[in-house]
């Protein structure tokens, strides 16, 4: 029997990751809650997020303020991954998808396909396939919390990804933009006619998924080290998994979703074979679809124009 503090130290390490899939999965639950669509690119969105923070703390290593101040690296690393996925996610919106607005389903499904596919032969290309390793940030040590020892990257993961998304959350509670983009998820038609700009809204909801999605790339290029052009796939299929076990739709509900992956997954590898613990997420994902279609937290959907 394992003991109780390695159960603790495996349930940190759940949370750690689990705040990642929870990032990404918010991009893939607001899209699906306004367009009823999954944006099956997202998680190359969350690729380049991952090179754009690389390329970023890469050039303030050279000059030497990554080693000199800690702070405002992490501050243009991040800014540089979120604001790239941001754009990115915008432009994707623009090119991929508001054409295909009023198409039958499958148009813009096959587009997601097909820019993700894209995306990552473009960085195929520019990377000429070889990984990239992200400089080391953070240095050695770990806090402590009774017998458990708390790297400081996951004291910073687990604190980051939870204000981004209380930021997230509140934002699209009270901000007016916020109220902007729940108006047009539950009707657009009727938005419209109340005077707000449903492009914008929706554009904004692809900006601010996406960045949150970036966030979580460089957060993996930290916490890994090693990115390549292919990481995008995996995470972001668990990401959708997650937001699909929260409730499609549901902003909590991806959160939540995310943080049980995470430690569905932590905690498995304890009993299988580390290589398993794909199937763990798939399984979730089958179960859920079987016991709870609706997810943990129910889906939160707008009618369908």
């Amino acid at each position: 029997m394992l003991r109780w503090d390695i159960w603790a130290e495996q349930l940190v390490n759940g949370l750690t990751i689990g705040g990642t899939y929870a990032l990404i999965a918010l991009g893939y639950t607001m899209v699906y809650g306004v367009l009823q669509m999954i944006n099956f690119a997202h998680g190359e969105i969350f690729m380049v997020g991952a090179f754009a923070g690389y390329v970023a703390l890469i050039a303030l290593t050279e000059v030497g303020l990554a080693q000199s101040n800690l702070a405002l690296a992490l501050v243009l690393t991040f800014a540089a991954g979120m604001a790239a996925s941001a754009l990115l996610g915008v432009l994707v919106e623009l090119i991929a998808y508001r054409p295909l607005r009023r198409a039958p389903r499958l148009a813009p499904l096959i587009s997601a396909i097909g820019t993700s596919i894209f995306l990552q032969n473009l960085v195929l290309l520019i990377t000429q396939g070889r990984p990239q390793i992200y400089p080391p940030l953070f240095p050695q040590g770990h806090v402590t919390v009774g017998p458990v020892a708390i790297s400081y990257i996951q004291v910073f993961m687990l604190a980051l990804s939870l204000g981004l998304m209380l930021a997230l959350y509140l934002f699209v509670q009270y901000a007016r933009l916020g109220q902007a983009i729940r108006a047009v998820a539950e009707d657009k038609d009727a938005a419209a006619l109340m005077g707000i700009n449903v492009n914008v809204a929706i554009s904004a909801t692809f900006f601010l998924g996406a960045a949150a999605a970036g966030a979580a790339g460089v957060m993996i290029g930290l916490y890994y080290t090693q990115i390549d052009y292919f990481m995008g796939f995996v995470p972001g299929i668990k990401a959708f998994t997650a937001a699909v076990l929260g409730g499609i739709g549901n902003i909590p509900g991806a959160m939540l979703g995310g943080y049980f992956l995470g430690l569905a997954e932590t905690l498995a590898v304890q009993f299988l074979p580390s290589f398993y613990k794909d199937v763990v997420a798939f399984s979730l994902l089958v179960l859920a679809l079987i016991f709870k279609p609706n997810g943990l937290l129910g889906e939160v959907l707008g009618r369908k124009v």
